[in-house]
């Protein structure tokens, strides 16, 4: 399902992280099939894989993003040995308006990969920004609208700081992140269930970290 070649001839970006940007990451024939199989999201907030139910065209895409030629291509592309590296897996599927801030991923997180299923993306929240600083949302480097099948994936160094402007509505995201240790998979996998759980419990209105994807 991944179109691999075109991973391998992006261009990466240096400065001031190394990151990649590659639209039509899917394969076209497939979309269709992902986007009819992905999770049901109705609440904000990140989701581990074992707390949703999802259909075998989505699994099968999540399978393809941890095998090994994925891993490989992408640890050189980066500059990263990603080899031992170990893979925690959330998936998002709505946004509310207080998402967005400025910020830093977690450092146990070696490397974010983001791929997004939005259709054709028209709105003017919503749009990743990799930034130059903290301080400005719109001091970026690049920004990245959620688009069906776009993939976006950036080393996490101390300045690889990112945003986006409000949005509230539906926005598909899948995080992959190659983290420190199997300790890390542990403590993120039972984070996000406890918060997923407590969700489908209270349907709590603001749940999930609020990080910007």
């Amino acid at each position: 399902m991944l179109n691999l070649p075109a991973l391998e001839q992006a261009p990466v970006n240096a400065k001031p992280f190394p990151f990649l940007v590659v639209p039509n990451f899917l394969d076209e024939e497939r979309l269709e099939e992902i986007e009819k199989d992905y999770p049901v999201i109705t609440k904000p907030g990140s989701f581990p894989l074992e707390t949703l139910r999802a259909g075998p065209g989505f699994t099968r895409c999540v399978n393809d993003l941890q095998q090994p030629a994925f891993r490989r291509i992408m640890g050189h592309k980066l500059g990263i040995d990603l080899e031992k590296r170990p893979v925690t897996i959330t998936v998002r599927g709505q946004a509310r308006r207080t998402d967005g801030r400025i910020h830093l991923d977690s450092r146990t997180k070696l490397v974010t990969v983001l791929l997004y299923m939005n259709g054709k993306w028209e709105a003017e929240g919503g749009r990743l920004r990799l930034l130059h600083s903290p301080d400005n949302l719109d001091d970026m480097i690049m920004e990245v609208p959620p688009a069906r099948g776009t993939l976006l994936a950036f080393l996490n160094l101390p300045n690889a700081w990112h945003g986006h402007k409000p949005f509230q509505g539906e926005r598909r995201v899948i995080q992959l992140n190659w983290v420190r240790d199997h300790w890390v998979v542990w403590r993120e996998k039972t984070r996000h269930t406890v918060s997923a759980f407590a969700k489908k419990l209270k349907a709590y209105p603001n749940a999930g970290d609020g990080a910007a994807l």
